[in-house]
């Protein structure tokens, strides 16, 4: 179960350092004025950490060998002067550096939202929502703690660790020598671990990113465990996940572990070496004991940066790690795209015209629709019906655009849907879905989709046509009512009377597709709704996709599907009296009743 999670929505793509690193470098690039000044006191900040040392060595073999007090006053007060400036210039760069990252990443959070608002059906239905959520929060938050404090340290320890090594050559090439041996062990052991750190990263937040999706669908569909008592099952696979992340965080653990080890003995036995070759060289005088004293003290000082480097180290391979996942989001590029120069429609004609239309899913061989071809005029109502699987729900989605035909084309108002702007398509074609989602807010809220230029007087306007009015009135607050997440608290039927006004606010002159919509309507309510889309359709070009055969009884033509063709086109009464499939549908479904 947990292979096949992880293999859900996960891009094959590699994505190299270099190309994490373009990724950072894009959102930091408008504050490069910023970042350089950063680094500029970074230098600083080096240099005067590099003073320090020198200082000691120049009291040591100067007045303190000499035995003058007032050289080394000047010499401490130089040195707590250094202590003081090194204070307040991380203070300044440390405060700059937190306000770059964060206002870099504001940036990356929203280029990574709008990247997502961009993509089309497909990648929703593929990606499970535990998976985005988890790149627009987790991962970014990530990149937060690369870009302003991971980042900034293992740059300012890199320089620290060059100057160091430069100036123990200039102070004293053997003391240099002598000290430094370790550094290519230290420097092999780091590369050697790299591996594996990044390794463990990835493993663990791959495992975070299942265990958000895994729960999100539990509890999105906890109704159905508990119906089917699959919490046994659901708990089994809760621990596997669980166990996932177990092993990414002990693996991650013991290869930071045994990293950390290694360094704290080569550092251990780095300084020792130099004790004692250097004592050799102050005994034959190639060296001074302040010699001696300052390379202990700059090589103690070049160890804390690598140290620091390791401390950094899962840090910056989990931030890689999350920077990469972004990455391969961010190369996420929808199959349905608005075209360069799309056409403009100014005078529309709600009309609907399928031509040879051939369809099929990207991941199936055979069409769902196999050339269809009909035309729907303005002002016309035609009611699609056909037997589950028939292709009716497929003909809405082309026609909204949610993919593309194989085949053919669709024409609204003589423009092939292709060409028309998203903009344009959906203020020429409104769909009222079988399932309407509910959003968190009050009854208003969903009704007006949060455009507060919605007047009460349209939303009852048109609540009013729907037959939603009576049961707002119902609720305390009327359209003041606080809706539960998805609308728990309305009945299916009132949820899909809702999305009807919601509908006939927004898009008063569009085509209107009706996707079952009216499916999980009491018996009751349906004659109230037939009342009121009788006022609603009236006039206007409408496309109803019905399983219940008595809502569609008045429509102007009914087109019956059966494996994705158009077998039948008539009327109600037409249809009947031919005595072939809608008849058979239509006697099957009262006979039923």
């Amino acid at each position: 179960m947990t292979a096949t999670i992880a293999a859900q929505g996960e891009l094959k793509a590699k994505i190299n350092d270099r190309r994490v690193a373009g990724l950072l470098w894009r959102f930091l690039r408008p504050y490069r004025g910023q970042v350089i000044a950063v680094f500029g006191l970074l230098l600083l900040i080096s240099a005067m950490n590099l003073a320090m040392p020198y200082l000691i060595q120049v009291a040591i073999d100067g007045p303190i060998a000499e035995g003058d007090l007032n050289g080394l006053y000047l010499i401490g007060l130089a040195y707590v002067g250094l202590i003081v400036a090194i204070f307040v210039v991380r203070f300044v760069q440390l405060y700059w550096l937190h306000t770059i990252g964060q206002s870099a990443l504001v940036n990356l959070r929203q280029t990574l939202y709008e990247h997502i608002l961009r993509q089309d059906l497909a990648f929703f239905n593929r990606t499970p929502v535990g998976k985005i959520v988890s790149r627009i929060s987790t991962d970014v938050e990530e990149l937060s703690e690369l870009v302003s404090t991971s980042f900034v340290m293992v740059v300012s320890n890199l320089i620290t660790l060059a100057g160091i090594i430069v100036v123990m050559f200039l102070l004293n090439w053997r003391l240099a020598l002598i000290g430094l041996a370790v550094i290519p062990v230290i420097l092999w052991a780091s590369l050697y671990f790299r591996g594996g750190v990044r390794h463990y990263s990835q493993l663990w937040y791959r495992a975070l990113s299942d265990f958000q999706a895994y729960i999100n669908e539990q509890f999105n569909g906890m109704l159905v465990v508990q119906l089917f008592n699959r919490q046994p099952v659901s708990r089994e696979e809760y621990g596997e996940i669980s166990r996932a992340i177990y092993n990414a965080v002990i693996g991650l653990r013991n290869a930071y572990t045994n990293y950390a080890l290694i360094l704290q003995g080569l550092t251990t036995i780095g300084l020792a070496l130099l004790l004692w070759g250097g004592g050799q060289g102050v005994l034959a005088q190639w060296a001074t004991l302040g010699m001696l004293v300052a390379s202990i003290e700059y090589l103690r000082r070049s160890f804390e940066p690598i140290l620091q480097l390791a401390e950094q180290f899962t840090q910056i391979q989990t931030a890689f790690s999350a920077a990469e996942r972004i990455a391969q989001l961010l190369e996420e590029q929808p199959t349905i795209t608005e075209p360069t120069h799309p056409v403009r429609v100014d005078d529309f004609t709600p009309t609907v015209r399928f031509e040879g239309v051939t369809f099929r899913y990207e991941d199936d061989e055979q069409p769902v629709i196999r050339e269809i071809t009909f035309a729907v005029e303005a002002g016309q109502r035609v009611a699609i019906v056909g037997a589950t699987g028939a292709g009716k729900t497929s003909l809405v989605k082309l026609l909204a655009r949610y993919f593309d035909v194989t085949a053919g084309r669709i024409l609204v108002s003589g423009v092939d849907l292709r060409a028309l702007s998203f903009a344009d398509l959906r203020r020429f074609v409104s769909v009222v879905p079988q399932n309407p989602y509910i959003f968190n807010g009050t009854i208003a809220d969903n009704l007006r989709l949060f455009d507060p230029s919605i007047t009460e007087a349209q939303m009852r306007a048109a609540c009013e046509t729907a037959c939603a009015q009576s049961f707002i009135d119902r609720l305390p607050g009327g359209y003041d009512y606080p809706l539960l997440p998805q609308g728990a608290n309305l009945s299916e039927g009132q949820r899909q009377l809702l999305a009807l006004a919601r509908a006939l606010i927004h898009s008063p002159q569009s085509i209107l597709v009706l996707d079952e919509a009216t499916s999980s309507i009491d018996t009751e309510t349906e004659a109230d709704i037939q009342r009121g889309l009788a006022q609603a359709l009236h006039g206007r070009t409408s496309i109803i996709i019905a399983h219940r055969l008595s809502t569609i009884r008045d429509a102007d033509r009914i087109i019956v599907m059966q494996h994705g063709r158009i077998v039948e086109d008539g009327t109600h009464e037409t249809l009947l009296e031919r005595d072939g499939l809608y008849a058979q549908l239509y006697h099957r479904q009262f006979a039923e009743v």
